[in-house]
């Protein structure tokens, strides 16, 4: 009897520390990979969307009396960005692209680039991020994003005040009941989850919309949860017809 109790009491003690280093976790510092891990059905994987490596990939649009845009393919990228593990033995990622504004006036303006052809990530995506050097400019950059059912939406990566290259990371908020918010798979419409990439919005500050402004993207990525996909049976009919 003896024994029991001891061994029940080391089993709320350890569940107790377990506990305490939970709770020491800080709410304002997120774990990308922690994002949608509380279910046990789930497979998280961080995927390639575009390296900024093909010309004529992505248009750019100001008001035409704002300003006047432009955009091009730089040789370069951020000496701190680590290469995923399928892209290590690869040689394929040497570009950046550049986008240069000169402005009119001061006012309020909005920057947008967007891709030619919108760019799927397959899976229900947890997280987007991008490495962007925004030259230290209060500019509000937004990713623009299309849900399962076609529907646009904005979500906001943060503000460009910094200097040198960064890398943004934003989360997706997931729709609580599969019908509001950002719907990424349905089980009424196919079985191919996902969300689209648009382009993105650089909002800008009117105080500082002046004179020439440049901005650079490179390695845009998401980590997505490719469960349903990657447990699917060989032999299990696609409903994509």
């Amino acid at each position: 009897m003896k024994k029991s109790i001891l061994t029940v009491a080391a089993l709320l003690l350890a569940a107790g520390m377990a506990f305490a280093q939970e709770g020491n976790k800080s709410l304002a510092d997120p774990n990308s990979q922690d994002l949608g891990t509380g279910s046990a059905a789930s497979a998280l994987r961080e995927v390639s969307i575009e390296k900024f490596e093909r010309d004529g990939a992505w248009n750019v649009h100001i008001s035409p009396d704002a300003g006047v845009i432009s955009a091009r393919l730089f040789e370069g990228g951020p000496a701190a960005k680590e290469a995923l593990e399928e892209d290590k033995d690869k040689d394929n990622d040497t570009h950046v692209l550049g986008v240069k504004v000169e402005f009119f006036r001061r006012g309020v303006n909005s920057i947008y680039i967007t891709a030619v052809r919108p760019l799927p990530i397959e899976g229900v995506t947890k997280t987007i991020s991008m490495w962007v050097a925004g030259r230290n400019q209060n500019h509000d950059l937004w990713v623009l994003v299309q849900d399962y059912f076609g529907h646009n939406y904005e979500l906001y990566m943060g503000n460009l005040g910094f200097s040198g290259w960064k890398q943004m990371t934003l989360a997706v908020p997931p729709s609580e009941d599969g019908e509001h918010g950002i719907v990424q798979s349905s089980p009424y419409y196919g079985d191919r989850p996902g969300l689209r990439i648009v382009g993105f919005r650089i909002d800008c500050n009117p105080m500082l919309a002046r004179g020439t402004y440049f901005v650079y993207f490179d390695d845009l990525r998401a980590v997505t949860d490719l469960y349903e996909m990657q447990n699917r049976d060989e032999d299990d009919m696609p409903d994509n017809w």
